[in-house]
């Protein structure tokens, strides 16, 4: 009998830039359908992460004033209770600053 379990796997990052390299890493590493991965605010206020990367941070201007910078990005992904330990492992190699399950 196969084990059909399921568990969402939610991890924050400093940068949406990191957040969106995870969420690359979830789809061709381990073939976690995209409509099955999340990509919020870590919290109640609306941000581009904690700190400037990508577009945010030109290297000659310094970074944008624009892009508000209130907090964490967090990706989190329903997959199979099997893949638990590898995609917290690879999130946690995509720069996660914490990764958690529930």
């Amino acid at each position: 009998m196969a084990d059909n379990s399921t568990t969402t796997i939610r991890a924050t990052f400093q940068t949406r830039q990191a957040a969106d390299l995870a969420v690359e890493h979830l789809v061709q590493q381990h073939g976690i359908s995209r409509p099955d991965i999340f990509v919020q605010s870590a919290s109640d206020r609306n941000t581009a992460g904690s700190a400037p990367s990508g577009g945010d941070a030109s290297h000659d201007e310094g970074a944008r004033g624009d892009a508000p910078l209130a907090g964490e990005i967090e990706v989190s992904a329903d997959i199979a209770s099997s893949q638990a330990a590898t995609v917290k492992r690879s999130l946690a190699d995509a720069g996660a600053l914490y990764v958690w399950s529930r």
